[in-house]
């Protein structure tokens, strides 16, 4: 059986270009919440939020690797970064716990079982994490109890659907033009049948 711990040079491309272009998708995508949260409000946030942690579940039910989920996340914020985001290094941290947040879930499946309902936890996981992170750094402590719910089940949620549920959606559309020929989710597929 494989190293699982093993990368081939392809996958660690494949790793990078996701990277760079979900940096530039998630620039993208500060734009359509600021004009969201214009016209919908503070909550905003939170709908959205699940789209910045899709790269994670692409980049994992792709490689199907244990890391692929973290780093793919990590290194979307690098270049973000790189790319001029007004966030700085606060941003890599976020990428991080985002990134790990997805990666416990394939960790507790040990990097097994990328169905759909394992991508959609993922996308939930990432939620959670960032939930608590922006918890200390905006003090979610002084909201009124109400609010820190709505946030909290918007914000899974909205992993769970742009995340999770997007993310296969963009992997299955991948997969069908042949370009993920050789890679873990081929060999996964093809010895289940799919």
């Amino acid at each position: 059986m494989d190293n699982p711990f093993r990368w081939s040079l392809r996958e660690i491309l494949i790793l990078a270009v996701l990277g760079a272009v979900f940096a530039v998708l998630y620039l993208g995508w500060v734009q359509v919440w600021l004009v969201a949260q214009a016209i919908f409000g503070a909550l905003t946030m939170d709908v959205v939020m699940g789209f910045w942690f899709i790269v994670s579940i692409i980049a994992a039910a792709i490689i199907r690797k244990p890391g692929a989920a973290f780093l793919s996340e990590v290194l979307a914020s690098l270049v973000e970064i790189l790319l001029g985001s007004p966030a700085g290094l606060m941003l890599l941290l976020a990428g991080a716990i985002q990134g790990a947040g997805a990666e416990a879930v394939f960790a507790a499946t040990r990097w097994r079982n990328y169905r759909l309902p394992v991508l959609m936890l993922a996308g939930v996981g990432a939620a959670v994490f960032s939930y608590i992170y922006t918890w200390f750094l905006y003090d979610y402590g002084t909201f009124a109890p109400g609010l820190l719910v709505a946030m909290f089940v918007l914000r899974c949620l909205s992993g769970a659907l742009l995340g999770g549920l997007a993310g296969h959606m963009v992997v299955r559309a991948l997969y069908r033009t042949g370009v993920l020929s050789g890679l873990g989710i081929d060999h996964d597929l093809r010895s289940a049948g799919a």
